[in-house]
């Protein structure tokens, strides 16, 4: 394993654990708010969102460092 992986905070984290965390920590109405995508605010689910995220990288972005920032509090 590379050091670069070790010291990665999501490394072994999948995207649904995230999306799971941030939705637990804020709702989805505040995650809307946080970073407007539609899949956070028409009618969100989980399976949209992973959806979303998996084909959009700068979405997918924004989410990670938002649940980056969740952990460093």
């Amino acid at each position: 394993m590379s050091d670069e992986q070790i010291n990665n905070p999501l490394h072994g984290v999948t995207l649904k654990q995230i999306i799971h965390s941030l939705v637990d920590h804020y709702g989805w109405k505040q995650l809307g708010k946080r970073i407007e995508i539609r899949c956070f605010i028409n009618e969100p689910s989980m399976q949209s969102s992973l959806k979303f995220l998996r084909k959009t990288p700068w979405a997918r972005t924004q989410v990670e460092d938002l649940y980056l920032s969740l952990l460093k509090k």
